[in-house]
């Protein structure tokens, strides 16, 4: 425990005292967030992979919804730093996430009913 206490403030001094560090951590921090991403990418297909003869068995309606309802997750995930500047945003972003939840939650529980 006491390890880990002086690891972590020996990376925060670096950042503080080293000229630049503050920069290498925020490279650091993007390095992270992109490894982040790409194992969710890299899950994403591996689970699409596994289910898509069930995909393919929604039918073109359900499956045209089912896309567009994570295209929106993802475009509202991705511009949330932007809507959460104004209120107006906030309550957009909050109202596209829970329409896109809504959406596959819907296909799910009707594909399941078969």
């Amino acid at each position: 425990m006491a390890l880990n206490i002086a690891v972590i403030a020996a990376v925060a001094a670096v950042v503080d005292l080293v000229p630049g560090g503050g920069r290498g951590a925020g490279i650091a921090l993007q390095v992270i967030w992109l490894i982040f991403l790409a194992t969710f990418l890299w899950f994403g297909v591996l689970m699409y992979r596994q289910n898509r003869v069930a995909v393919y068995s929604l039918g073109d309606r359900r499956r045209a919804l089912l896309y567009a309802a994570l295209a929106v997750a993802t475009l509202t995930l991705t511009a949330t730093s932007r809507l959460w500047l104004t209120p107006g945003g906030q309550v957009a972003w909050l109202v596209l996430l829970a329409l896109a939840i809504y959406a596959v939650i819907t296909i799910a529980w009707s594909a399941r009913r078969y």
